[in-house]
């Protein structure tokens, strides 16, 4: 490749702009820049030639037309080993252009701002960036395109060197360029979509583009290459412990939207082993709600993850640091807890930055076959206004706040999912099971196995009651109360099962399948 002797400049983030172009001057590069970027740069003594007086053709149109130009992309596309090409451009006077150097307006951050109107949207939609960009990584054979500032270094280190960049390094940069621009897309897409529609509705495309945030050693077993991509550093931040895993981060981040359920109450704590909740206090303080939680399965939380919605102390963190977990996740750690779990160097402790409920509200899973579902996030929440009694006999005071407690805390069972509860803890939970009834029975099992009664508890269950048995069976357990859903063929004979037994029951309209 040809040494390179012209470079187009066009960035809205200037960070490490200046170094950068002062060694393409050095070089002997000729600067083309347009109004912002020049002036960045001529502030600093670099020579620059404007855009406009180079294409010979003024910025119009608030500036929407500024680099939509034949001698900007006639110089990136054109094909120098091509010699009807060549010959082209130099009879219309389009000299080479070798380098680019542009980044997008910043719709994601403009867009991200809680008061954005559409116009401002709009209007930090980028046109001739991202066709600069294009234009210049589909000719990276000869020309050379940044898209992030973090590949000056390279850039300038073989212009240094050399005056050129190798096909190696090109090849990199325009791969970075298309991945940018299609992720630029898809937010502006999803961004319109939202606004243009009820806001229920899929994107009619969707299209998938994320960062990488980091490496995994791993998947779900050593031989699965993995690696986890999107903005899970703006959520949390990790604060001690080995590197995170794949499986870490799924139940890490089941962890967080269980304990988002509780953001409002008093010291709550959950601990969770494979996505699903094991145990669940709450108490007057996290020590208590720890005590309370640990009291439901013993055996589980051997290499857990932990969850608090509130600071965790030095208390809590005594009775914690006596079990090994994997992760604790808080929004906060103080200075003394914080010091005493340090201690233990295999223990991963997570900063809650921002409540992963603000992230966008929808749920994304690939099934294979080269496809993918998409749903809204089951964010629903109940109130006692919402619920139906349908019961001769109503909940007591107690029977409700276990009903909105255990409710909670069943949503992120796996279905088939039975959880029964007291007003402020879990006395067993059964998951995943095949019948309801097996997911009660292991839940009567496991509450037995910690000896805790369940006399008097409130029988939690996702989804309906198929048939009178698994209620029968939780008022034979001790249940005195139940919370589901209702809409079955034999709503009747479960409701009768409930009066025969004195239990009280509420529907309340809605399930939570988790799959």
């Amino acid at each position: 490749m040809p040494k390179i002797t012209r470079a187009l400049l066009s960035v809205s983030d200037k960070s490490g702009l200046v170094p950068f172009a002062r060694v393409l001057a050095d070089a002997g590069v000729e600067l083309v820049s347009t109004g912002g970027t020049a002036k960045a740069l001529r502030a600093e003594g670099l020579a620059v030639i404007e855009l406009s007086d180079y294409t010979g053709f003024p910025e119009m149109l608030d500036g929407r037309v500024k680099t939509l130009h034949p001698k900007v992309h006639g110089g990136l596309l054109h094909l120098r080993e091509d010699a009807e090409h060549v010959a082209t451009v130099q009879r219309h006077g389009i000299p080479p252009i070798d380098l680019v150097v542009v980044n997008l307006y910043p719709f994601e951050q403009t867009v991200a701002k809680p008061d954005v109107t559409l116009h401002d949207a709009i209007e930090n939609i980028d046109i001739g960036g991202p066709s600069m960009l294009r234009s210049a990584a589909k000719n990276h054979g000869s020309v050379t395109v940044i898209v992030d500032p973090a590949d000056y270094a390279p850039v300038a280190e073989m212009v240094k060197a050399t005056g050129e960049t190798t096909l190696e390094l090109r090849r990199t940069l325009a791969a970075k360029v298309f991945a940018r621009t299609a992720a630029y897309d898809a937010a502006i897409a999803a961004h319109l979509t939202k606004e243009f529609s009820s806001g229920t509705a899929p994107l009619p495309t969707l299209a998938i583009s994320a960062p990488l945030a980091q490496p995994l050693r791993y998947g779900e077993n050593p031989h699965q290459k993995a690696a986890l991509y999107g903005k899970f550093r703006d959520y949390f931040t990790q604060l001690h412990g080995k590197e995170l895993s794949y499986n870490n981060i799924l139940d890490l981040t089941a962890a967080a939207a269980l304990i988002g359920e509780f953001r409002d109450d008093g010291p709550t704590l959950a601990i969770l082993k494979h996505t699903n909740p094991c145990g669940v206090g709450q108490g007057g303080s996290l020590r208590e709600a720890w005590d309370r939680a640990y009291a439901t399965d013993r055996q589980a939380p051997f290499g857990g993850i932990i969850a608090v919605n509130q600071t965790l102390d030095r208390a809590c963190a005594e009775a914690i640091a006596e079990i090994f977990s994997e992760v604790i996740i808080a929004p906060d750690f103080t200075p003394d807890a914080l010091a005493l779990l340090q201690q233990k160097k295999n223990l991963r402790l997570l900063k809650v930055l921002k409540d992963p409920a603000a992230a966008a509200p929808c749920d994304v899973r690939s099934v294979g076959a080269e496809s993918f579902l998409w749903q809204e996030r089951d964010l629903k929440g109940t109130r006692v206004a919402d619920l139906k009694i349908v019961t001769k006999r109503p909940p007591t005071d107690a029977e409700l706040k276990a009903m909105l407690f255990g409710w909670r805390v069943v949503k992120h069972l796996k279905s088939n999912a039975i959880a029964y509860t007291g007003p402020d803890r879990t006395l067993g939970v059964g998951a995943g099971q095949m019948s309801r009834v097996d997911s009660s029975r292991i839940a009567v099992w496991k509450a037995g196995e910690a000896k805790l009664s369940l006399a008097g508890s409130v029988v939690c269950s996702d989804a309906f009651f198929p048939f009178p048995d698994g209620l029968i069976a939780a008022a034979e357990a001790g249940a005195t109360a139940a919370i589901q859903p209702g809409g079955s063929m034999r709503d009747t004979e479960v409701i009768k099962a409930a009066d025969d037994r004195g239990m009280a029951m509420v529907f309340t309209g809605h399930r939570h399948f988790r799959h």
